[in-house]
């Protein structure tokens, strides 16, 4: 068993090394834009992504869903072509573009073979320079839209999340659902689109993030159509997003043959905390591992509560916070929500064992070479770690860090953090 973890450890170590993602950087109209880079020669392939930051849906304000509507509309073509045409040249050529959003960021992506890389950065720089703003698109978006969110209403997991997040989050940009309501939906006008796409899409919030069968240099010469589309813009400072967890319930009665119970709590670590692998290694036990976590063993495998039953801890740029979620039936979901507060007071109090220390070293350790073996893996964790302000080479330090994690300072940090115990609980039942 010794030598396999060896084995495992130095793989993962191997593999770190192998990883050849940079950090550089192309100046364009006096604005330096970082560039995630990484080339790899063994698939004829660009994968490219224009991530802007600080500009996902926490800047939807009192616009819920502006940033999902817009990115929406990006993915509609130009004006010129509309969305038919538009999607045909990418059908053509077998270019995939799509515009997403998360919390903190809105995201542009590419990717295709290498000999049509001309032809998908053309369509994209033409994309940013003139968007299928029409107003017959607009109505076409929100009122799919409108349907999906109707349709939502009876997602019982959907409305318990959401439920949640207006409880937990309340008064805060989290507040509210990425995908917006239906009165805010039907508020939203082109304008607003316009004006979000044009304080977004620019220079000054951007990060390249960049790999394939391409030199630097080639890259960056193959870029600059798409650089040049760009404006300058201004560039936004990240929200910091503070809130304190208390111990409240917020029920929903529906028409549900399950109870749905979401549950979530502060959590004071934030993403350059150097506790945070400590934070990591506590998540994955108490409810982050599935089988044999703490919450699926007590609820389910113990007492047959619910099929499933999880728990983590989401350390973002802007806020960290422990959430969770189980099905049980109607009748007994007074007994479940009681027994998440239990297990979570005896993981405080009491700390976790060392054969759940071990079990959680080995997971992490050897599930981490999985994780970096394609190249938009290994780009995407690359520009996570910039974006956070990590370096390069803090997958392999953290995992030498959890190997070397002792009983008593993993029992020490998760007593420390007695806000886990003031928990929101979100409840949809009958």
């Amino acid at each position: 068993m010794k030598k396999i973890k060896k084995y495992l450890f130095a793989l993962v170590i191997l593999q770190g090394s192998l990883m050849s993602a940079t950090i550089k950087h192309i100046e364009t109209n006096g604005i330096k834009v970082p560039v995630v880079f990484e080339k790899q020669k063994s698939l004829p392939i660009l994968n490219l992504q224009l991530v802007f930051t600080n500009s996902g849906y926490i800047q939807d304000k009192n616009k819920s869903g502006l940033a999902s509507l817009s990115s929406q509309l990006l993915n509609e073509g130009t004006k010129k072509l509309g969305s038919t045409g538009f999607a045909q040249e990418l059908e053509e050529n077998a270019i995939s573009l799509h515009t997403s959003n998360g919390f903190e960021t809105f995201v542009i992506e590419v990717s295709n073979l290498k000999d049509v890389s001309a032809k998908s950065i053309d369509l994209l720089a033409k994309l940013i320079k003139s968007p299928n703003y029409t107003q017959d698109t607009l109505d076409k978006l929100k009122t799919l839209k409108i349907g999906a969110l109707k349709r939502n209403e009876n997602d019982f997991d959907y409305t318990a999340k959401n439920l949640l997040k207006s409880v937990l989050f309340k008064d805060t940009s989290l507040q509210n659902p990425s995908s917006g309501t239906i009165e805010s939906i039907e508020d939203i006008k082109l304008k607003d689109i316009k004006g979000f796409i044009n304080d977004t899409v620019n220079l000054n919030n951007l990060i390249i993030v960049a790999g394939g069968d391409f030199d630097y240099s080639e890259f960056k010469k193959l870029i600059a159509p798409v650089l040049n589309a760009l404006k300058t813009g201004t560039k936004r400072e990240l929200e910091e997003i503070k809130f304190t967890s208390k111990k409240e319930e917020e029920t929903l009665i529906k028409e549900t043959e399950q109870a749905y119970i979401y549950f979530g709590s502060s959590y004071n670590v934030n993403a350059l905390d150097e506790n945070r692998y400590i934070a990591k290694v506590a998540s994955f036990i108490l409810g982050g591992s599935g089988f044999g976590s703490r919450l699926m063993e007590e609820i389910r495998v113990k007492r047959g509560l619910a099929y499933s039953a999880y728990g983590s801890v989401s350390i973002n740029k802007s806020h960290t916070f422990f959430s969770g979620y189980l099905q049980t039936k109607n009748e007994t979901a007074k007994e479940a929500q009681g027994l998440v507060t239990q297990i979570i007071e005896d993981f405080v109090k009491k700390g976790v064992t060392k054969d759940e220390l071990k079990a959680a070293k080995n997971f992490l350790t050897g599930s981490e070479p999985l994780r970096n073996e394609v190249l938009s893996q290994r780009l995407n964790k690359a520009f996570t770690l910039y974006y956070r302000g990590l370096d390069q080479d803090y997958p392999t330090r953290e995992l030498e860090l959890i190997q070397d994690l002792k009983l008593e300072d993993l029992n020490k940090f998760i007593a420390s953090h007695k806000e886990i115990n003031n928990l929101t609980f979100a409840i949809v039942r009958k």
